[in-house]
């Protein structure tokens, strides 16, 4: 659990970064307003809760992606008049769990223009989404529901390891189930794979796309990944609302539109592994899912570790190294 709490600080810490280092540099070039909202105040307290030292570091790691961030998005700068705000502000993780990933956002409501930035701190999962007895995925995650069959398989897996849990007052322990990667994990995996090709082949050329909406993001964003002497920034622009000129001012630099998928190609296990599965679609996609139990004490519930293994070729990437 520590570890999860630490993420989320320095998560939080850096979100605030960038928004302090987007504040410094523009408000001497146009009008700037911070939401001082209650995540404001979450990720302000998180990174005041680092040493001068790391704070600084921090702010230098920001300073980098905002300095690039400006030469590559031209409408940060440049206001219609006085009149034009540009506003800051730090969005709720709410938003994460209806396809908005999104941390950082400038708005400049004039212009009916905004960007959005997804901050991470030496981590590219890109979904922590759950499996329960009652967890419809298709539903949640697609906007089609999953059938009564997937029920059928799933539901009694996890009614045992609610009646387990139960029995034990929560404190038996997953090892205590022998090879629960063969009986429990494998079975939801292989209902998991089924169902995903089944909603697929009922729905043709609409749940690729909608899988990733659901995973990567149903809005354009940057990523911005700190590393400890690096920071990478990639650009998702799925739906061409990134990278726009200003009038005459044109970006430094091009990012290119993302192609959405438009068919699952095959979901299989990724090699000697009971606990992921690989999902291949089309023009350049691979997801990994790896289930684990996000508690040593047994749950009613299954936790996926979702990344992205390979993205289309034209998603831009471009890492700058801190000296």
């Amino acid at each position: 659990m520590a570890k999860v709490a630490s993420q989320t600080i320095n998560g939080k810490a850096f979100e605030y970064a960038l928004l302090k280092e987007f504040l410094e540099r523009l408000k001497a070039v146009t009008t700037v307003s911070v939401v001082e909202n209650d995540p404001y105040k979450t990720a302000l307290k998180c990174y005041l809760s680092f040493s001068e030292k790391d704070r600084s570091h921090y702010s230098l790691v920001a300073s980098f992606a905002v300095n690039f961030l400006l030469d590559i998005e031209p409408r940060l700068s440049n206001g219609i008049s006085d009149k034009d705000i540009l506003q800051l502000e730090i969005v709720s993780d709410k938003e994460g769990q209806t396809g908005d990933v999104r941390d950082v956002l400038a708005i400049r409501s004039l212009q009916k223009w905004e960007i959005g930035i997804s901050a991470k701190n030496n981590h590219r999962a890109v979904k922590h989404s759950r499996l329960s007895n009652d967890i419809d995925f298709g539903k949640k995650w697609l906007g089609f529901p999953c059938s009564v069959d997937y029920f059928e398989k799933v539901k009694p897996i996890f009614d045992n390891l609610a009646k387990l849990r139960t029995a034990s007052k929560a404190t038996q322990k997953w090892d205590t189930l022998g090879d629960y990667h063969t009986s429990v994990y494998v079975p939801i995996l292989d209902a998991f794979k089924n169902e995903l090709l089944r909603l697929d082949a009922e729905n043709t050329g609409v749940v690729a796309e909608k899988l990733i909406e659901y995973l990567i993001g149903n809005q354009d964003f940057y990523k911005v990944i700190k590393g400890s002497n690096k920071v990478e920034i990639q650009a998702y622009n799925l739906h061409g609302t990134l990278n726009l000129p200003f009038e005459g001012v044109k970006p430094k630099a091009k990012v290119p539109k993302l192609k959405l998928p438009s068919r699952l190609i095959e979901v299989v296990y990724q090699e000697n592994s009971k606990t992921t599965l690989l999902v291949t679609l089309n023009e350049g996609w691979q997801i990994s899912f790896r289930i684990h139990n996000a508690s040593s004490r047994i749950e009613p519930s299954l936790k996926f570790d979702i990344n992205l293994v390979s993205a289309p070729h034209s998603l831009f990437t471009n890492q700058l190294f801190i000296g």
